[in-house]
C-alpha cells in the first residue's frame, strides 16, 4: 500500500519518457498523451480515495526508516494537490493539440509536459526539504524548456529572467538547506520540527526561516518578489501559460505552508504576522498591474498576485477558519486560474489580437465562450455560490476572529477589483456591436471548449457541493494547526 505515494511521480515521469521517443510522430503523441493524463489521474483518484479512508500513506524508500531514507507522505494535504494537478493536467492534454504549432509540438512539448507534472507532483508529496529542492529543479528544468518552446525573440528575453531569478532563488534555497542542516542535523521535515523544539538557537533558526521564505515567496510570485512573473507566463502557449499559472506558484505557496507550520512555528509573532501584511500588498498590487493593462493575459497573469495573497494572509492568520480557508481557497484558484488561462488563450486565438482595445462584438460569433468567461469572472471574484465565495468567506472569517480588520476590508476591496478587471474583457471584447471584419475569418473552437468548461465543472462542484466538501477541508486544518499529528505519523511515534 505503501508504494502507492509514489505513483503520481513515476507515471507522468515514465510517459514523459516514452512520448519523447515518439516526438516525431504528433499523431501518436496526442493519442498517448490523454491516454497517459487519464491514467495518471485515474490513479491519482484512487490514492485519494484510500488516504482519506485510512490515512496518511508514507512510503520509506529503499526500507530505510524515517527518517534516515527518502520519505514520500502522502496526506490528505498533499493528495488533494497531486489530484487537482491531475485534473488540470488531463484538461491542457485535451486542449494542447488544438493550440500548439507542429513545430511545437514536434519540439518535446508533450515529454516537458509531464516531466513537469512529475515535478509538481513529487513537491507536494516530499517527506524532506532536500527533496523538495530535487522537485523543485525538476519542474523548473522542465518550465525552462517550455517557455521557451517556440523560439520567438520575446519569449527567448523573458525566460532570461525567468531562469536568472529561478537560478539565484535555487541557490539561496540549497544554502538555507545547509544552515538548517548545521543547526539540527537533519532534513527530514518531521524531525527537523521535533529538533527546533529542543535547540537552544531560536534567533538562527528564525533567520533560516525568514530566508527559507525568500525563497518560497519568490517562487510564488509574493510581493514584492513577484515582478519576474507577469511578463514570463504569458509568453509561451496558452496552456504553458494555464500550466504555469495554476501550479508554479502553488507549489512556492503549499511550501510555505508546509514549512511553516511544521517547523517555525517558534516566533509566529514575528512571521505570521508580517505574512498578513504581505498578503495584503500582493492583494493591493495584483489589482493595480491587472488594472493597468488592456492585455487580456496580462490581465490574467496579474490575477495571480492577489490570489497568492489571499493564501499567504490565511497562513498568517493561522487560526482554524483561516486554515480551512488557505485549503479551500488554493484548490479553487489551482482550478479557475488553469481555465482563465485556456479560455484567453481562446479569446486570443480567435479575435487575432491579445489587445482589448482591437476587440469588440465577439459575443455574437463565440457567445458559448462568452458566457463562459462571464461565469469564471464570478467564480474567480469569490461570489457565491461558486468555489471562490466558500474559500474568501473562511479566509475572512478567520481574519475578523483575530481582529484583522484592515486587512478584511483590503481583502473585500480586491476582490471587487478583480470582479472588475475579468468583467472588463467580457464588456469591452465581447460586449458591443458586431465586429463584421470577423464574418469571413471567424475561427472554429472546436477542441477549447471543452476542456475549460471540464474545469469549470470542478469548480462549480467545490461551490455548490460545500457542505459535503468542507469537513474534510476542516479536518485537513485541524492536521495542520497540529505539527505534532504530521510529525508522529512520519516518524511512527
Amino acid at each position: 500500500m505503501s508504494n502507492l505515494a509514489v505513483l503520481p511521480i513515476i507515471l507522468p515521469l515514465i510517459s514523459g519518457i516514452i512520448l519523447a521517443l515518439f516526438h516525431k510522430n504528433v499523431t501518436i503523441s496526442r493519442l498517448l498523451t490523454k491516454l497517459f493524463a487519464i491514467v495518471n489521474l485515474a490513479v491519482v483518484s484512487y490514492i485519494t480515495w484510500i488516504v482519506f479512508i485510512n490515512g496518511t500513506v508514507i512510503l520509506e524508500t529503499g526500507g530505510w526508516q524515517a527518517p534516515y531514507g527518502i520519505v514520500l507522505v502522502a496526506d490528505e494535504l498533499a493528495v488533494l494537490l497531486v489530484l487537482s494537478t491531475s485534473i488540470i493536467a488531463l484538461a491542457c492534454a485535451f486542449y494542447a493539440p488544438h493550440s500548439l504549432t507542429l513545430r511545437q509540438e514536434h519540439y518535446y512539448f508533450y515529454a516537458f509536459f509531464f516531466f513537469l507534472i512529475s515535478g509538481v507532483s513529487g513537491a507536494f508529496l516530499t517527506g524532506d526539504l532536500f527533496n523538495l529542492f530535487v522537485f523543485f529543479e525538476v519542474l523548473l528544468m522542465a518550465s525552462y524548456a517550455l517557455i521557451v518552446l517556440g523560439g520567438d525573440k520575446v519569449q527567448l528575453r523573458e525566460s532570461i529572467k525567468y531562469v536568472i531569478i529561478n537560478l539565484f532563488s535555487s541557490i539561496l534555497f540549497v544554502t538555507a538547506i545547509a544552515f538548517l542542516y548545521g543547526v539540527v542535523g537533519t532534513v527530514n521535515i518531521a524531525q527537523i520540527g521535533e529538533r527546533v523544539q529542543e535547540v537552544d538557537q531560536q534567533g538562527i533558526l528564525t533567520t533560516i526561516g525568514i530566508l527559507l521564505f525568500f525563497v518560497f515567496a519568490t517562487k510564488g510570485a509574493l510581493f514584492p518578489l513577484y515582478y519576474w512573473m507577469p511578463q514570463s507566463y504569458i509568453v509561451p502557449n496558452p496552456v504553458v501559460s494555464a500550466l504555469f499559472g495554476a501550479l508554479l506558484t502553488k507549489v512556492g505557496i503549499y511550501s510555505i505552508l508546509r514549512v511553516f507550520s511544521v517547523i517555525f512555528v517558534h516566533e509566529i509573532n514575528l512571521t505570521h504576522e508580517s505574512f498578513i501584511w504581505i498578503g495584503g500588498l500582493s492583494m493591493l498590487f495584483g489589482v493595480i498591474g491587472a488594472l493597468s493593462t488592456n492585455n487580456i493575459k496580462l490581465i490574467i497573469a496579474y490575477n495571480i498576485i492577489p490570489a497568492v495573497g489571499f493564501l499567504i494572509m490565511g497562513i498568517g492568520v493561522f487560526n482554524q477558519d483561516a486554515m480551512s480557508g488557505t485549503v479551500y481557497y488554493l484548490l479553487h484558484d489551482m482550478i479557475i486560474k488553469a481555465a482563465l488561462f485556456l479560455i484567453v488563450g481562446a479569446v486570443v486565438y480567435v479575435a487575432g489580437t491579445s489587445d482589448l482595445r482591437k476587440m469588440h462584438g465577439l459575443i455574437h460569433y463565440y457567445p458559448l465562450l462568452g458566457w463562459i468567461l462571464f461565469v469564471s469572472a464570478f467564480i474567480l471574484a469569490g461570489i457565491p455560490p461558486f468555489s471562490g465565495f466558500i474559500g474568501k468567506l473562511l479566509l475572512l472569517k478567520g481574519a475578523l476572529s483575530n481582529n484583522e480588520v484592515v486587512i478584511v476590508i483590503i481583502a473585500l476591496l480586491s476582490s471587487l477589483l478583480i470582479l472588475y478587471s475579468v468583467m472588463k474583457i467580457f464588456i469591452q471584447g465581447f460586449w458591443g456591436e458586431k465586429d463584421t471584419s470577423l464574418e469571413v475569418t471567424a475561427k472554429s473552437t472546436k477542441g477549447l471548449i471543452g476542456p475549460i468548461v471540464f474545469l469549470l465543472l470542478f469548480s462549480v462542484i467545490l461551490g455548490v457541493g460545500a457542505e459535503f466538501i468542507y469537513p474534510s477541508i476542516d479536518s485537513i486544518s485541524t492536521y495542520i494547526l497540529d505539527p505534532e499529528i504530521y510529525i508522529d505519523s512520519v516518524l511512527k511515534e
